[in-house]
């Protein structure tokens, strides 16, 4: 694989650590500034929020200038929120921080993910996305349970500081082993927005929003649910979601891998998957070791969609795929931000903590009949998916101009 995979990698290693750290620091942050916990929350909120309005702003207003340098740019403004983040003197600069910071993160991811396809042959594609996200699994396992551990010890600016730090390392990798391409004529903006009369497009969007939201569902109150249901120690929920994290190094692994074979064959057993354990953790949740494997599956399972789900959209949107492959890292976010609202609604109504879990399978399965919907579609009318990419001239590897 190319290096300037792994340049990506660390980008992606960097936004990934900056996102979810803030859970395990939110008492510490509250404290600091004399608010309290909810409203703390609006730090996590307000990130995703970020993501769902930056994907596709960033994505245009970066038309105009090739994809390395968008890269780089994207990368900048991370270190500027996050630098914004460390040294905030009020809460209100520090929620500041965290949108400007979140961003860079929808088009880094879809821009990203254009740029990894494109270094590699057509049927290595799926499994360049995925060592691409690599970054965003790892730091799951190791920037976020290591990052609350030095947010805890030496100080949440530190932390913040340490992840500026690494967008810094990101930026110099993007700048010097990402490729510089032309930036060819004829593509427009306009382009980038007709694909999205694509029912395909819109159909694998509405599949990310539901299938990852499912995993979100149950994650987002994994610590009350590992305490209070399967009698876990407080110490040990750290552990626990290292072993989430490796759940989701090994699925994205597999479904780049598996994506380049069979994508939808691989998305139907994603989901498929997914949608039964999710299920089933409203009972294995009860018991220590079933929970534990319980959650290493729904990592697994949960980001082996996310290759293909990728590789769908770029497919789909062929000849001009980056605002679309952008819109799809929100997609993910939407998902997450309407999972954990709707599970906060069961778990309000006194359903108990695994109640979100039935909510999980429930946006699974409804992923899974999207994608059986999608491809029977293709099935009746294989040209129906490239009808709007032929109106863009068909050079997938163009950059695009407003």
């Amino acid at each position: 694989m190319p290096l300037a995979l792994l340049a990506l990698a660390v980008g992606a290693f960097g936004i990934g650590t900056t996102e979810f750290v803030i859970m395990g620091l939110l008492p510490e942050v509250a404290e600091d500034f004399g608010v309290s916990i909810p409203s703390a929350g609006l730090l996590v909120t307000g990130y995703a929020l970020g993501v769902v309005i930056g994907a596709p702003l960033m994505t245009a207003l970066g038309t105009k200038i090739s994809r390395k340098r968008m890269l780089m740019l994207l990368m900048g403004l991370f270190i500027a929120g996050n630098t914004l983040s460390a040294l905030a003197p009020s809460f209100e600069l520090m929620l500041a921080g965290r949108i400007v910071a979140s961003l860079a993160h929808g088009a880094f991811f879809g821009i990203g993910a254009v740029v990894a396809a494109e270094l590699v042959a057509p049927e290595k594609r799926a499994g360049a996305i995925a060592l691409m996200f690599t970054g965003l699994t790892v730091a799951n396992v190791l920037g976020v349970p290591l990052g609350t551990l030095v947010g805890q010890h030496a100080g949440w600016r530190v932390t913040f500081g340490l992840v500026a730090g690494l967008g810094v390392l990101g930026l110099a990798g993007v700048a010097a082993l990402v490729p510089e391409t032309a930036r060819p004529e004829g593509v427009r903006l306009r382009h980038e927005i007709a694909v999205f009369r694509n029912v395909q497009v819109l159909l694998a969007l509405a599949m990310t929003v539901l299938g990852f939201g499912g995993v979100f569902a149950a994650i987002t109150y994994i610590a009350p649910m590992m305490r209070e249901t399967a009698g876990y120690a407080d110490s040990s929920v750290t552990w626990l979601l290292i072993l989430l994290g490796l759940g989701m190094v090994a699925g994205n692994l597999l479904g780049g891998r598996f994506a380049d074979r069979a994508l939808m064959r691989m998305l139907y057993v994603s989901l498929g998957g997914l949608t039964v354990v999710l299920a089933l953790f409203t009972v294995t949740a009860h018991h220590k070791v079933t929970a534990a494997v319980s959650l290493a599956l729904i990592g697994a399972l949960g980001f082996a969609t996310v290759p293909p789900l990728q590789k769908r959209v770029l497919d789909q949107a062929a000849g001009a795929p980056t605002l679309a492959s952008a819109m799809n890292i929100g997609a993910f976010n939407l998902g997450n931000a309407l999972a954990a609202w709707l599970g906060g609604l069961v778990i309000a109504g006194g359903l108990g903590y695994t109640a979100p879990n039935w909510v999980g399978a429930l946006l699974a399965g409804s992923a899974l009949l999207l994608a059986v919907l999608a491809a029977a579609l293709e099935r009746r009318s294989p040209a129906a998916g490239r009808t709007v990419a032929r109106s863009a001239p068909d050079r997938p590897t163009e950059s695009v101009r407003a």
